[in-house]
């Protein structure tokens, strides 16, 4: 295979191979993440919901601020039940991991994307 310029493949078929195998990486994590997004909204509703008890729009609100990193809309008072309190540091904790792991996850497409761009070997 012939080089061009700045140690780039002058094939157009393997480029496009690789961005169309970049997009596909990308829309199918994407994906995952967006029904990891989903499943983790729904459990934030069900927890705020059932050991609220709040009604379903106001555990919807709270659970979506806390997975955008915002804090809960209706900060829990004194009187409020222990296991409510519990599920909602224990929630917290978990949203943050969850949403650093869907970035990563879409993020690393664009990753491998440079590595094999670069030519470099993932095995150091």
């Amino acid at each position: 295979m012939s080089r061009a310029a700045g140690n780039r493949p002058s094939n157009h078929a393997g480029r496009h191979a690789l961005r169309r195998q970049l997009r596909a990486h990308l829309t199918r994590n994407a994906g995952i993440a967006a029904i990891g997004l989903i499943v983790s909204l729904g459990i934030g509703m069900a927890g705020y919901h059932w050991l609220g008890p709040m009604p379903w729009l106001d555990a919807f609100v709270n659970a979506a601020m806390l997975l955008g990193g915002m804090g809960p809309v209706a900060p829990l008072d004194a009187a409020a039940p222990d296991g409510l309190k519990l599920f909602a540091g224990l929630y917290a904790i978990y949203c943050g991991v969850v949403v650093i792991a869907m970035i990563g996850l879409i993020l690393a497409p664009i990753g491998m994307h440079m590595l094999h761009r670069f030519h470099l070997d993932r095995s150091g």
